[in-house]
């Protein structure tokens, strides 16, 4: 809360979101992870390596994902990666009503894992993931992950941290 008279804070150099489309086709699933790694570079987003990989991990399984699973209905998909001043959140939205779910570790499957993946990196990260729906009938499935901002000491305990919007 802000006192009377004082600044409001002004977002720090990196912050901001960028929303990018692609083709629901295989070759997105690279393109997808390399854009958003080149994006994180060019804003010099103060994540350690580590949350970088995280984060583009799971680019890489959602973005599969509406690719294998929503192209019949969805042959456009939407990458969006929103940085805050400790959290990176990346969703991926396609126009296909069918809502995933994580299925559990069955050993006998060589797939079908992506999503339970991703909530896993999520919660040992301290972030959360999930999906929402569009107001046209689609879905976005979103993850977000802290990382500790420029102030923070390398020791500060790692919270957990919502949605962007569940967070407004």
């Amino acid at each position: 809360m802000e006192s009377r008279g004082s600044v409001p804070a002004r977002p720090l150099s990196y912050e901001g979101v960028w929303r990018f489309t692609a083709p629901a086709v295989d070759i997105s699933v690279p393109q997808a992870r390399h854009a958003v790694r080149d994006l994180l570079r060019r804003q010099r987003v103060p994540a350690r390596d580590g949350v970088v990989q995280e984060v583009l991990l799971i680019v890489s399984e959602l973005v599969t994902n509406a690719v294998q699973h929503a192209a019949l209905l969805s042959p456009e998909i939407a990458v969006e990666v929103a940085i805050g001043a400790a959290w990176i959140r990346v969703s991926v939205e396609d126009n296909h009503p069918y809502r995933p779910t994580a299925l559990e570790t069955d050993h006998a499957r060589t797939g079908g894992r992506g999503l339970l993946l991703v909530q896993e990196i999520s919660r040992e990260a301290g972030g959360n993931c999930g999906v929402e729906h569009t107001a046209g009938g689609g879905k976005i499935v979103w993850a977000v992950l802290p990382f500790p901002s420029p102030a923070a000491s390398e020791e500060a305990p790692r919270g957990r941290v919502t949605s962007p919007r569940q967070a407004r």
